[in-house]
C-alpha cells in the first residue's frame, strides 16, 4: 500500500474482492441476501462500497464463500484500512461533499493530469492566490467565512500530501497563457503566484505546459482532472457551477486522456513555459 493510502481506494478495492468471491461460487446477490436473512440493496451497497460493512458482516460474507484463511487475513485487514479516516477529514464539513472522493482517490494516484483554462491548478496554487479565488467565488456562491479558511487550508495540505512529501504523485498540469495575466488578489499576491510555479515546475516529478495565446482555441472541454490509479481504471473528475461528476466509462475516460495528449502536444514545453512564466512574472 502507498505511503499516500486511501481508506476510498481500500473500500472500494474490499467491494471488488468481496463480488469477486461471490461470483467465483456462482452465487447471486439474492442468494447471500437469503442465507445471511439481509436485504438484496445491503449485498449490492457493500460490493459497490457504498457502504462499509462492519467487521461481523466481512466475517459472514468469507464464511459463506468459503474463504481461506489468507484470503480472510487479507480481506479484514482491508475492512481495517477502510475504517481509517483520511487527512480530509478534520476538514469534511467546510468542504463540498462532490470533493470528498477526489481526494480519496488522488491519494493512491499514480499519476495525475489536470487541465485549467481560466485559473492556476489547485495543486500549483500559493495559499495567497487560492484564498483570492476563494473570495471572489463568494461572491456568486457564498459559504461561511470559517469555510473558506478550512478550504484554504486544506487545499495547502493536499498539495503538501500529494506533492512535497514521500513517495510523490505525478503531476502533469497544463493551463492557458491568459492565466498568468488574469488577477486574483493583488500584485504581491499574483508575484508569489508565479515565483511558486518556477520552483515547482523544476520538481522531477512535476510536468508544466502552458498553452500560448496564439495556439487555436482549445478543444471543447472545461477544467478535468485524469487520475492514473494502482489496480483501478482511470478515473475522470470535472467540475462545473452545480458541483461535480465522476466519469468511469472506459470510453469516456479514454476520449479525455486523448484530449489531455492533445492539450500536451499543443503546449509549450516545459522550458518554454517557465521562460514564459518568468516573463509574466516580470510584468506584475
Amino acid at each position: 500500500m502507498p505511503e499516500r493510502g486511501s481508506p476510498t481506494l481500500r473500500h472500494r478495492r474490499l467491494g471488488r474482492e468481496l463480488r469477486r468471491l461471490r461470483e467465483r461460487i456462482e452465487m447471486i446477490g439474492d442468494e447471500v441476501a437469503a442465507r445471511l436473512n439481509w436485504s438484496t440493496a445491503k449485498v449490492s451497497r457493500i460490493e459497490n462500497a457504498k457502504t462499509l460493512p462492519t467487521a461481523r458482516d466481512v466475517e459472514a460474507l468469507l464464511e459463506l464463500y468459503g474463504a481461506d484463511r489468507d484470503v480472510r487475513r487479507e480481506l479484514l485487514e482491508l475492512r481495517r484500512g477502510a475504517a481509517q479516516k483520511g487527512w480530509w477529514e478534520e476538514y469534511r464539513g467546510a468542504l463540498q461533499a462532490d470533493l470528498i472522493p477526489l481526494l480519496g482517490l488522488e491519494v493512491e494516484a499514480t499519476t495525475v493530469r489536470n487541465w485549467e483554462s481560466q485559473i492556476v491548478p489547485g495543486l500549483l496554487q500559493t495559499q495567497e492566490y487560492a484564498r483570492a479565488v476563494m473570495e471572489h467565488n463568494q461572491q456568486i456562491i457564498q459559504v461561511p467565512h470559517s469555510w473558506l479558511r478550512a478550504r484554504v487550508e486544506a487545499r495547502m495540505m493536499r498539495q503538501k500530501i500529494l506533492l512535497l512529501e514521500a513517495n510523490p504523485v505525478t503531476l502533469l498540469a497544463v493551463f492557458e497563457e491568459s492565466v498568468l495575466r488574469r488577477q486574483f488578489g493583488d500584485s504581491a499576491v499574483m508575484r508569489g503566484q508565479l515565483q511558486k510555479l518556477i520552483e515547482i515546475s523544476e520538481l522531477d516529478h512535476v510536468e508544466m505546459r502552458i498553452l500560448p495565446q496564439e495556439t487555436p482555441p482549445s478543444m471543447p472541454t472545461g477544467p478535468f482532472v485524469h487520475l492514473t490509479l494502482p489496480d483501478f481504471p482511470d478515473t475522470v473528475y470535472l467540475e462545473d457551477f452545480f458541483g461535480a461528476h465522476y466519469v468511469e466509462d472506459p470510453e469516456r475516460v479514454y476520449a479525455y486522456e486523448r484530449a489531455f495528449e492533445h492539450l500536451m502536444d499543443m503546449a509549450l514545453d516545459e522550458e518554454s513555459s517557465r521562460r514564459l512564466i518568468q516573463k509574466a512574472l516580470e510584468r506584475w
